[in-house]
């Protein structure tokens, strides 16, 4: 009776015990992650790296990395691009090398703390270094990447299918609240330098180094309470189907190789997976550059900017806990394609804001915080179900390549769109595209079909 006991009730309550306390450690890896996507990559360190390439470029207003003439104004954009290029690289074999072995835990570990190092690195960017603000935000971003890469390979594993939505949005929620609370504190720093006997300059500086310092350190809550599962022998990318070594480069690339071939027999993952990429490209473009646009186009000052990115975090806290109810009565599918209706017309109103009012700045970063942490919650949530048992961390490598500001094309599009017509309202409208084509294509995708398909049990609504 003994053994029915622990087979039975108890220890499914046992097990559902578990699966909460490692739900709980997973939220606290968005708690620490998403203020450097908050402090550093919306606020600070776009238009701080634009000064200093300013103050480095030659008198027509060009730097020259590697050789090549960039406008100072178009850097920032550039090196957003290029640390995706660089992620695009690691991500799939971290994926593959993941899934392969069951070992997320250090892999994560590694390329959390890599990320946090480089961030804490950025207090050094000062005077003309925009190349070592470059280079550091370049691996910042790419470890930002891999390592989420691997956070989120875990939800199909903590989490019942009918739970995904809910424990998503907690998480975004959770990470949107650390942003809020550490951008008070840096606020205070910022408006209040003098009074602390710093510079602006400094004052910035230390936002930064600080971002990472946070990053560091909750994330070990989550490395200590997550638990990598073992790939069972003889399953998909078990021990028994890798004689040469799960953990050699050269396999990882193999089983790379083979992780393409097999996305081609889920083609309704994959058309999800392209509108998630063309439609969150714009929503990641909007938040790295949009610090860019209020200081150099509108003239707003860095308080205001402060000020605006934290009414988003706050109400992007909201956005998620109540889009995340949404998708409950109504479906993910439906509640996203909603938000990305109310992205097209928040961004096509941007075009026209005002230079020098803050007010019109504010109501634009409130109607962002109702649709972004949604937007992405029940994107992340709805992705997972359609992902093969197994191939997680492989199928998430995909996901990642636009996600937490870490997109790639629409940063190359909004920084050549400046260079050509030397315009940031120009380069801001040329976002719509993203949205108005990923509504497009998410409305053609039958997610209940593409969740069976990838054999994975239907949730009730979705």
């Amino acid at each position: 009776m003994g053994m029915e006991t622990a087979s039975g009730p108890a220890g499914t309550a046992a097990e559902a015990a578990e699966r909460r306390r490692e739900q709980r450690g997973w939220y606290v890896y968005d708690w620490a992650v998403s203020v450097y996507s908050t402090s550093v990559l919306t606020v600070f360190v776009g238009p701080y790296l634009t000064e200093v390439a300013k103050a480095a470029a030659d008198a027509d207003g060009y730097v020259h990395p590697l050789g090549l003439p960039v406008r100072a104004g178009s850097f920032f954009a550039y090196a957003v691009s290029a640390s995706i290029l660089l992620a695009v690289l690691v991500m799939p074999l971290v994926g593959a090398v993941a899934d392969r072995t069951g070992r997320k835990k250090p892999l994560l570990a590694a390329a959390a703390y890599l990320g946090a190092g480089a961030t804490a690195g950025l207090f050094f960017l000062e005077g003309e270094r925009y190349l070592l603000g470059g280079a550091l935000l370049i691996v910042a971003n790419a470890s930002l990447s891999v390592s989420m890469v691997l956070y989120n390979a875990f939800l199909p594993q903590i989490a019942e299918p009918d739970e995904r939505d809910t424990v998503s949005s907690r998480g975004w929620a959770l990470g949107y609240a650390s942003g809020a609370l550490v951008l008070v504190a840096n606020l205070l720093l910022y408006s209040g330098h003098e009074g602390f006997g710093v510079s602006e300059g400094t004052a910035v500086r230390i936002c930064l180094a600080t971002a990472g310092l946070w990053w560091g350190a909750f994330a070990v809550v989550p490395l200590r309470r997550l638990r990598d599962r073992g790939v069972p022998r003889g399953a998909a990318g078990g021990p028994d189907e890798d004689p040469n070594g799960a953990g050699s480069l050269g396999g990882g690339w193999r089983q790379l190789r083979a992780t393409l071939r097999d996305m081609r027999r889920y083609p309704l993952t994959l058309m999800f997976l392209l509108a998630y990429l063309v439609y969150n490209d714009g929503v990641q473009t909007v938040i790295s550059q949009a610090s860019v646009y209020g200081s150099e186009e509108l003239g707003l000052d860095q308080t205001t900017l402060i000020t605006a990115i934290l009414l988003v975090q706050v109400l992007a806290v909201a956005g998620a806990l109540g889009m995340g109810r949404l998708a409950r009565r109504y479906g993910a599918k439906r509640t996203i394609l909603g938000s990305l209706a109310a992205w097209t017309l928040t961004i096509g109103t941007g075009y026209f804001l005002p230079a020098g009012e803050p007010v019109w700045f504010f109501v634009l970063a409130a109607a962002i915080g109702m649709v972004l942490g949604g937007s992405q919650a029940l994107s992340r949530s709805l992705f997972s179900q359609l992902v093969p048992r197994g191939k997680e961390a492989e199928y998430f490598s995909a996901y990642e390549l636009s996600d937490r500001g870490t997109s790639w094309l629409g940063p190359l599009v909004f920084g050549l769109t400046y260079q050509l017509t030397g315009s940031y309202r120009d380069a801001i409208i040329s976002l719509v595209l993203f949205f108005a084509v990923g509504f497009g294509l998410l409305a053609r995708v039958p997610v209940r079909r593409a969740v069976a398909a990838a054999g994975n049990p239907v949730p009730e609504r979705i």
